[in-house]
């Protein structure tokens, strides 16, 4: 906690606003907070007395924002110092058609030490790959490319769209989905954030068997399915759902597993469905459904 808000404080840019919320933490982490704070009266802080979930978290404090761009910060994670200023020089060099501008990260274990960067690279430290960046829409529906610490968002796109979706359990999936359709976004081949890794992280327990993280998603992709606008983005969101499925049946989240399946249906002709995601869905659920056998 304390490595972030040192990393907020030693940026370049020189007009930065920090607004911090503890969403009802069960730990001292507001007291820690308040500890680390003496020193800035001007931090808006808000102690929440119980948890409202991220998104609505994220939203009270989005109200109290007066700066032109937002980062998400999460406690755990870390700003190398000339992030705000490469995010705030991209975006105003793109001009107002650009929402987000995102980078390259790099994970580190809990101690801090370098695991790998979000992006795979080459040997002389080069992309292995090409990151899509303009209308990134399909791409954004298709697979997650961008890691979530590292976008910088205009507060005007923000409160256009309303914050974060408070029915959900998570907001970058949606925020994606709802922002690309309408601006584009904007990269930076750099690392410029660098991420935590902690075991029993909400992310390590996303496909877990009961977790709410597929029905938010599933959720997200009926909010696709009426955005689409052309066959490359069914397919793309066709391409979403079968990995989704693929993990709801693994996870033993067979009901979610089948309402993607027919969302799915939808979007994609019956020819190009995974038969191997139709047959472990069915056959799960018969043996969901078979009664033991009784004995005597």
């Amino acid at each position: 906690m304390q490595e972030a808000f040192e990393s907020v404080w030693a940026q370049t840019y020189p007009n930065i606003e920090l607004i911090v919320v503890d969403d009802g933490s069960p730990d001292d982490s507001a007291e820690k907070i308040y500890k680390l704070l003496k020193d800035y009266p001007e931090v808006p802080f808000l102690a929440l007395p119980e948890n409202v979930g991220n998104c609505r978290a994220f939203n009270m404090g989005l109200a109290l924002c007066r700066g032109k761009y937002v980062i998400d910060l999460a406690a755990d994670d870390v700003l190398l110092p000339e992030r705000v200023e490469e995010g705030v020089r991209a975006l105003e060099q793109a001009g107002r058609e650009f929402a987000v501008h995102f980078s390259d990260v790099e994970y580190i274990n809990p101690h801090g030490k370098r695991l790998k960067t979000h992006y795979k690279r080459k040997a002389c430290g080069t992309l292995a790959e090409e990151i899509p960046q303009g209308w990134v829409y399909a791409d954004l529906l298709e697979r997650y490319f961008i890691c979530t610490p590292s976008m910088m968002m205009r507060r005007s796109v923000l409160e256009e769209l309303r914050g974060y979706d408070e029915g959900l359990v998570y907001e970058d999936f949606d925020f994606w989905v709802r922002s690309a359709r309408q601006w584009q976004y904007c990269f930076t081949d750099k690392v410029l954030v660098k991420k935590r890794i902690l075991p029993g992280s909400w992310s390590s327990r996303q496909y877990k068997k009961g977790s709410r993280h597929l029905e938010s998603t599933l959720r997200v992709c009926l909010k696709a399915r009426r955005l689409n606008r052309s066959p490359r983005e069914d397919e793309a969101l066709g391409k979403r759902l079968s990995y989704e499925i693929r993990q709801a049946v693994r996870s033993g989240n067979l009901l979610i597993a089948l309402k993607m399946l027919r969302l799915k249906r939808e979007v994609w002709p019956v020819w190009l469905l995974d038969p191997m995601v139709s047959y472990l869905l069915k056959g799960a659920l018969l043996f969901q459904k078979k009664e033991p056998r009784q004995i005597g």
